[in-house]
């Protein structure tokens, strides 16, 4: 693993405890994060809110949480997602392995009092962009991908104590980290190819926003860019949900 740094493994025999996921559609799946965590012997316990399934109280019987992206505003009224804004405090007070992607990590920022909104210019981030890590975020790991996915409309800044770990040029907040133990990015790294197509059929009129890349260049770009992103993902699961190897 990184040098310096403690060594992690994704091993369920010691933790046995499922992730918690949080997703935003009735039809949504954990992707490549599932597919990793579960590939680990990693559980995950599947909730949505936004179909009335509650979360639960305490994540004493969680490894950690992970808040998904979703069509949903961090901003928007709905009860559900007030209530899953409030939540969050609860990862937080039990300081407990925490990530969110996207619309996660935009509602841990407006938990936080942090403001999320749209780009000044209307642009928007649908398809790869250049990402680059920062002093703080190769210090927590070294290899960051250059270029990631991306599919929002809206950004947000940073609350005080927040410790940015990734930036763009479009929406300069990419990643980030709260306290010892939570995360938020703002990319999808944990597109598989038929959330791609999914995406990019079902989502088709975000491809024509100011900004948006075109259908093709999505999939031209995955298999430009994709390895470098899964590998990473591979090595950020680990350090944020893993457990430190015993000393050989």
């Amino acid at each position: 693993m990184t040098a310096g740094l403690p060594s992690r493994v994704l091993d369920a025999a010691r933790d046995p405890r499922p992730v918690l996921v949080v997703l935003h559609q009735e039809s949504s799946s954990p992707g490549r994060i599932g597919q990793i965590l579960n590939e680990a012997g990693i559980a995950l316990d599947i909730r949505r809110p936004v179909i009335g399934e509650a979360l639960p109280s305490t994540l004493e019987k969680h490894r950690g949480a992970i808040v998904f992206g979703g069509p949903p505003s961090a901003n928007d009224a709905e009860a559900y997602l007030r209530d899953e804004v409030d939540w969050l405090d609860v990862p937080l007070r039990e300081n407990r392995p925490f990530l969110g992607i996207c619309l996660g990590a935009q509602m841990l920022v407006k938990h936080l009092g942090g403001t999320v909104a749209p780009h000044p210019e209307g642009l928007v981030e649908v398809g790869y962009y250049d990402l680059k890590a920062t002093a703080a975020g190769r210090a927590f790991m070294p290899h960051w991908p250059d270029v990631v996915y991306q599919w929002h409309r809206e950004g947000f800044d940073l609350p005080r104590d927040m410790v940015l770990l990734a930036e763009g040029e479009r929406f300069p907040n990419q990643a980030y980290r709260y306290g010892e133990q939570a995360f938020g990015v703002q990319f999808h790294a944990e597109l598989t190819l038929a959330m791609l197509y999914r995406w990019t059929t079902r989502g088709h009129e975000r491809l024509s926003l100011p900004g948006a890349q075109a259908r093709r260049a999505h999939f031209e770009g995955r298999a430009a860019y994709d390895a470098p992103i899964r590998r990473w993902l591979v090595e950020f699961l680990t350090r944020v949900f893993g457990e430190e190897r015993a000393p050989a």
